[in-house]
């Protein structure tokens, strides 16, 4: 019966690595927010369509990272390294968090 009850653990666990986001999850946090009701119904599928886009990319280029490293899993280092490196990403990421289509801050310099 625990061979059983394994096997059942390791097909959920399996499952939940395809890399698909749950919409209802997404829908649970959005929910959460005081400006819930102003969404309109097509935010919750677009929103989890750019999150999976952007875990997608942020995994693909830390796994590269973790290749050229000669190792077989990928670090929390590893996903902080291409964060810090992808200037898109750092711009993203960065505290405050601009748009990455914001234009850049004009220098005062000359």
């Amino acid at each position: 019966m625990a061979r059983k009850m394994q096997r059942r653990r390791r097909q959920k666990r399996t499952c939940s690595q395809r890399g698909e986001l749950p919409l209802s999850l997404v829908d649970h946090f959005l929910r959460e927010e005081i400006h819930s009701s102003r969404l309109s119904s097509s935010t919750l599928s677009f929103l989890t369509s750019v999150l999976e886009y952007l875990t997608s990319n942020i995994l693909e280029l830390a796994g590269e990272v973790a290749h050229t490293t000669g190792r077989k899993r990928i670090a929390p280092e590893d996903v902080r390294l291409v964060v810090q490196n992808n200037e898109q990403l750092h711009q993203l990421f960065k505290p405050g968090g601009t748009s990455v289509n914001e234009p850049p801050e004009p220098d005062n310099n000359g």
